[in-house]
């Protein structure tokens, strides 16, 4: 097993943090951990580099990170603010003169192949992205830069969205349940990624008392709290409320096994 680190690309929600036109105290916070791009992490290993998502702020998190070379993305579902960005890895696509590789499941590999429906067509125009699809499913592992992952299923409202366990770390977005027979692979991991929405309750999201309870069921020795709304609060102002062995994630924080 190879030693395993992960990046927060972005910690925000859909909108990101500031959001256009707004003028409340978060979005007009001069902390930096209150600017929250879409949400998106980068798993690094002895052995490659891996993007967990890919949203419309994928450019920007790839300058910011330094990344010059990624050997996949795994997709957790397909919603705008996590796949909207794929067209950017064209760049990445020039350097290694070979496709990206992109894990997902069944469901998201139908909506990608018709909302970049020009990367797929017979004769694509040249310069388009270059994807090459490997299919994952709850349940089954899979083998990634030099570490097992195991795709499991949580709850989006009403659809089915892909988490993951790398070794010890747990990464959660997008969710507002966990269901019964995922919690096998939730239980005692060292690291816990939890998206954590707002205050109130949202019917596609956790907010912050419910990934509260969460982590405590989990048990996990760290939990980091992600997908966050200007509805959540100041970073600091929030950040003082949270239990021990929980925080707030923010952009470029660095966790490691």
């Amino acid at each position: 097993m190879s030693a395993l680190s992960l990046e927060f690309l972005g910690t925000g929600t859909s909108q990101g943090v500031p959001v256009i036109g707004c003028s409340c105290p978060v979005c007009t916070s001069s902390n930096s951990k209150d600017q929250r791009l879409r949400t998106s992490a980068l798993v690094r290993t002895s052995s490659g580099c891996v993007a967990i998502d890919c949203g419309p702020d994928f450019r920007q998190q790839m300058l910011r990170a330094g990344v010059s070379q990624l050997d996949a993305v795994v997709l957790t579902h397909e919603h705008m603010d996590h796949v909207s960005g794929l067209d950017d890895l064209r760049a990445l696509q020039f350097l290694q003169k070979r496709p990206t590789a992109i894990y997902c499941s069944e469901r998201v590999e139908r909506r990608l192949r018709q909302q970049f429906a020009y990367a797929f067509s017979e004769k694509p125009y040249p310069g388009a992205p270059q994807f090459e699809l490997h299919r994952i499913e709850a349940g089954i592992p899979f083998e990634l830069a030099g570490e097992t992952w195991m795709p499991f299923e949580v709850e989006h409202g009403s659809i089915p969205v892909l988490a993951f366990r790398i070794g010890s770390l747990v990464y959660i977005t997008d969710a507002s349940s966990i269901p019964e027979e995922s919690w096998t692979y939730v239980q005692n991991a060292h690291h816990l990624v939890l998206n954590a929405l707002r205050i109130e309750p949202h019917y596609s999201h956790f907010h912050l008392e419910q990934a509260l309870e969460m982590a405590q069921k989990a048990g996990a020795r760290k939990a980091w709290l992600t997908h966050i709304s200007h509805h959540l609060g100041l970073h600091q102002e929030v950040g003082e409320l949270l239990v021990p062995g929980v925080q707030l994630a923010y952009d470029g924080l660095v966790v490691s096994e």
